[in-house]
């Protein structure tokens, strides 16, 4: 399913508003609204667009994988409960699984903490074809181990680095690193689905009171929840930090589901259109070879077979 020119325009329209603008100075709870719904009303209205997000996808995505000269690193960023698994499992559902790498970061190992913080994130990265995904990043090193500093002694950082501008040499590294991957020719696409308080706390509710929903609650969860604030000043000085020019951060509002997978979707999707993948071209010896080939196989069909069913009859060539 080619975009053409109009339909790419009204999706770099539709995604604009949840563009971080490379520079500027983010406090969240003041520039992005969780419950924006950009004029998609009634989840009804936007089951469509949410169809039309993922049949386009799976179309670049084959492109992409036949190409297989540049790959797509998706970081989604959340708090608990704002709907990462489940855009992941919507958005994607289109694409073929081949071409689909999705990395959970848990708490990092022992031999994750003798080793430089980008280290184990480098060694998820996605091939050239693939769309890879990270559900949680190397953004929890600006995020929860800002929230809870006591991770920069178990990271066995020396005293004077963890005291010296620490965020700033983070925020850094990860610019560089995140510019070296698209000079390489790996696409990155930030998401942040950005949840409202109060929905924070339905949804747990909601995963308390489903005995089918129970097993999705932690307390771990709830214990976070009470450094709301916290993570609060923390996305908002890793949203102006490291939202470049060459990957920008795009802040999904999340209070209602559909539409953030929606969002999700038109940004994964916009970003491909960016790329603009192709089929290969055969030059011409190949073509000689494959018509040589063509002619070879078209002479085994049977008596009252088409020698080729998929080439147009004289008559559906006249039509």
């Amino acid at each position: 399913m080619p975009t053409d020119a109009p339909s790419a325009k009204r999706i770099a329209r539709f995604i604009e508003p949840f563009r971080v603008a490379p520079g500027s100075h983010v406090t969240l709870a003041e520039d992005f609204d969780p419950a924006f719904k950009a004029g998609v009303e009634k989840k009804k209205d936007g089951a469509e667009l949410l169809t039309e997000g993922i049949e386009l996808l799976a179309d670049y995505q084959a492109r992409l994988a036949a190409q297989d000269t540049i790959g797509v690193v998706v970081v989604l960023q959340a708090l608990d409960a704002a709907g990462k698994d489940g855009t992941i499992r919507h958005v994607m559902s289109g694409v073929n699984p081949q071409g689909v790498r999705v990395e959970s970061f848990k708490v990092p190992s022992a031999t994750d903490l003798n080793h430089d913080f980008l280290r184990r994130y480098q060694e998820h990265l996605p091939s050239r074809g693939e769309i890879g995904i990270f559900n949680r990043s190397h953004y929890e090193e600006v995020l929860v181990v800002r929230v809870h500093q006591e991770n920069l002694v178990r990271q066995k950082l020396p005293l004077a680095t963890r005291e010296d501008h620490v965020w700033k040499h983070r925020y850094e590294a990860i610019n560089n690193w995140e510019h070296y991957l698209v000079e390489n020719g790996f696409r990155v696409v930030k998401l942040f689905l950005n949840l409202s308080k109060e929905e924070q706390r339905v949804r747990f509710l909601r995963r308390i009171d489903l005995p089918e929903h129970n097993w999705k609650f932690s307390a771990h969860d709830v214990q976070e929840r009470r450094s709301w604030d916290d993570y609060q000043e923390a996305f908002s000085q890793m949203l102006s930090h490291t939202s470049t020019e060459w990957a920008p951060w795009h802040v999904i509002p999340a209070d209602r589901k559909w539409f953030a997978r929606i969002a999700a979707a038109a940004v994964i999707a916009n970003a491909l259109i960016e790329v603009d993948p192709q089929y290969p071209t055969l030059d011409d010896h190949a073509l000689r070879d494959l018509q040589a080939t063509k002619f070879e196989i078209e002479a085994e069909a049977p008596d009252g077979a088409a020698p080729d069913p998929f080439e147009p009859t004289l008559s559906e060539w006249k039509v």
